[in-house]
């Protein structure tokens, strides 16, 4: 799959048509793959789309737009980050599940119906850093990005804190309806501190680079 950097929106020609949950496919006005850059360090993963990035194919829009706040403060997105179509800089963004229904989170099942979309991604991306945000999505990410089971893993308790996943790090995010704004200073200081730091240490990137095969891939 050949990636697109010309186009911010679907980048990687993911399926826009996509019928594998049929009763998302009724209640949803597109499907919302990922967004940004897809040679970014840092790559954001929400539960599933708002109701203004269901209209607008834009990841975190609307109500969850304090997550494209945060990453402004933090230097990821190049001009306003409440532009119609805002310019994010070395990160991707995308979902667990990429069809929203309005009145129900989604099913297990969808989720995993979704699960080549989001591992395709990671694959293609392979970030430094991934930032999963709410419990859901750090649950969707325990068994193949991380050492420990989605039982052991508290949004609440994880928030503005970094730990090792399999190759990188998960710097975990409280869902944006759920941060107090002493929760969402202390994400953007954690977060600040680690651009600080050697943070391309963590996995090896150079060897990735020379080798032109990340950690993921075959021999």
């Amino acid at each position: 799959m050949d990636a697109r950097q010309d186009e911010l929106a679907n980048p990687f020609g993911m399926d826009e048509e996509c019928t594998n949950c049929p009763e998302l496919v009724e209640t949803r006005q597109q499907v919302v793959h990922g967004y940004g850059d897809v040679g970014a360090d840092f790559v954001v993963v929400g539960d599933q789309p708002s109701a203004a990035a269901d209209e607008t194919g834009v990841p975190f829009a609307g109500d969850q737009s304090l997550v494209w706040e945060i990453l402004d403060r933090v230097g990821l997105v190049e001009g306003d980050p409440g532009a119609e179509e805002p310019v994010p800089d070395d990160v991707y963004l995308t979902y667990v599940t990429r069809c929203r229904h309005p009145d129900r989170p989604a099913t297990d099942e969808e989720v995993r119906n979704c699960e080549a979309y989001r591992s395709s991604e990671l694959r293609m991306i392979n970030p430094e850093i991934i930032v999963p945000v709410g419990q859901r999505a750090i649950e969707a990410l325990a068994f193949q990005y991380t050492t420990k089971s989605e039982d052991d893993l508290d949004v609440e308790e994880l928030h503005a804190t970094t730990m090792r996943g399999r190759g990188f790090e998960l710097v975990p995010m409280l869902d944006p309806e759920d941060q107090s704004p002493e929760e969402t200073e202390a994400f953007v200081e954690h977060f600040a501190d680690l651009l600080g730091t050697d943070y391309r240490q963590t996995k090896g990137r150079q060897g990735s680079l020379e080798t032109g095969r990340g950690p993921d891939d075959g021999e």
